[in-house]
């Protein structure tokens, strides 16, 4: 199971550095591209949580896609970076918005995914 976990992380990782640097390319205020890298993969961890849940998808492919994959494709350490970064160049406005965006737009899609495939 380690290497699918392994194997599905590296493709992660890769697809959230291309998006998030994509994205962020186009918003200089607002790191977007973290932000909706983290969005996105609580939503599709959500519905693949409750898939897993429900015996929908394999232990091995829960491993390598909701392990793996979304735990590469969404970063943490990254968004409490960015925060800083935003405290220390004076936008706290943005800095709040950001944490908060992030934290309950990220429960709430993790609840979506869930209610979808329920």
């Amino acid at each position: 199971m380690i290497w699918l976990i392994g194997f599905g992380g590296s493709i992660g990782a890769s697809v959230r550095y291309l998006l998030a640097g994509f994205l962020n390319k186009k918003s200089q205020q607002f790191p977007l591209g973290t932000w909706t890298v983290n969005i996105l993969g609580s939503l599709v961890l959500g519905m693949l949580a409750q898939y897993h849940l429900s015996h929908g998808i394999s232990d091995g492919l829960w491993f390598f896609l909701g392990v793996g994959f979304c735990g590469a494709f969404t970063t943490f350490s990254t968004f409490g970076f960015e925060t800083i970064t935003l405290l220390q160049t004076k936008r706290i406005n943005s800095a709040v918005m950001y944490v908060l965006a992030s934290v309950l737009i990220s429960i709430a899609a993790a609840a979506i995914g869930f209610y979808i495939v329920k």
